[in-house]
């Protein structure tokens, strides 16, 4: 059935399913591994100076606590921890990703019992509030972008690994258990982040964004995806040069761990090709659910949402 819409474009860009598995990942520069493994080892001695403020509790079961961070380039990171209550034993612990409309508040119906979770903001976002890096997708995709070293995504990366290293700090008793969680701009984060990061154990990636960058940028769309397009259109294949290093399936072709991923075949905010370049990449073990748009308002997303949280209360059991 065709997704009536109003957009001048068409959001499944006239792929078929059979196309969007046949998409593949960029190989990358040269020096992609070492570009990561080396900002892995840095982003790991920097001093956090981990703070922990008093909890709030706006969920009966749950304890909310905000938490604060050192990062890469000397941001102050926030981020929510939740922590449930009156529980013998924390069975597993939650890195949880956001999108790019950044994340005012925790979430609190999550796959696994008895986790505790945080959730970072983003540098730029919310929690997270920076001079240097702007809070809205359009601005902060390309900031630093003249420069691998620079630019924000990196910096978000690290921001993600240390908030592990601070739920570790805090709950060191889950290290055997540490998940991922994260969709859209927290989806291609995550991606890039996993191959590196061998204490994460499974991940669940929705709809994840920065797939396949060279493709994308020649595929019209909305939101942080339509900054970089023009971008491109503006500068050329000059911009490719700093975002090969950031191709979210370029990095998956290196996770080790097994990985749940939910993609579209209509979005039109992050195209499906760059989805399905981020799931086919994935050398290990694997699974995928359908949806049937994502960024978009359609009868039945709930449906699809309902059919993916069964789906991840098996795949983190």
């Amino acid at each position: 059935m065709k997704i009536e819409h109003d957009f001048d474009f068409d959001p499944e860009y006239g792929y078929t399913l059979e196309d969007l598995l046949a998409v593949e990942a960029p190989e990358g520069p040269e020096d992609f591994a070492e570009f990561w493994e080396g900002a892995y080892e840095k982003a790991l001695k920097i001093p956090m100076n981990l703070d922990v403020g008093p909890a709030v509790s706006p969920a009966e079961n749950v304890d909310v606590f905000q938490v604060y961070y050192n990062s890469y380039q000397g941001e102050r990171i926030g981020a929510w921890l939740t922590v449930p209550k009156n529980v013998e034993r924390l069975e597993c612990g939650f890195v949880i990703g956001h999108g790019y409309g950044g994340r005012d508040a925790p979430i609190y119906e999550l796959p696994c019992e008895n986790a505790v979770c945080i959730f970072p903001c983003a540098r730029g976002f919310h929690l997270s509030a920076s001079l240097n890096f702007p809070g809205t997708a359009s601005a902060h995709v390309l900031t630093g972008i003249e420069s691998k070293e620079t630019y924000s995504h990196l910096g978000s990366v690290i921001d993600y690994w240390l908030a592990a290293s601070a739920l570790l700090e805090l709950y060191p008793q889950v290290g055997e258990r540490l998940f991922y969680h994260g969709g859209s701009f927290g989806g291609g984060i995550g991606a890039l982040l996993l191959p590196w990061d061998a204490r994460f154990k499974r991940a669940y990636l929705n709809i994840p964004s920065f797939g396949n960058h060279p493709l994308r940028v020649t595929l019209p769309c909305t939101g942080s995806g339509a900054a970089v397009r023009e971008k491109y259109l503006e500068e050329g294949a000059k911009i490719l040069e700093v975002l090969q290093y950031f191709d979210a399936a370029t990095a998956a072709a290196r996770i080790q761990i097994p990985v749940f991923v939910a993609a579209a075949l209509f979005d039109p905010s992050v195209p499906p090709p760059g989805q399905f370049a981020i799931y086919n990449a994935i050398q290990s073990p694997k699974q995928l659910y359908l949806r049937q748009a994502a960024h978009f308002e359609l009868a039945g997303n709930e449906l699809d949402d309902a059919a993916v949280f069964a789906r991840l209360q098996r795949w983190f059991r």
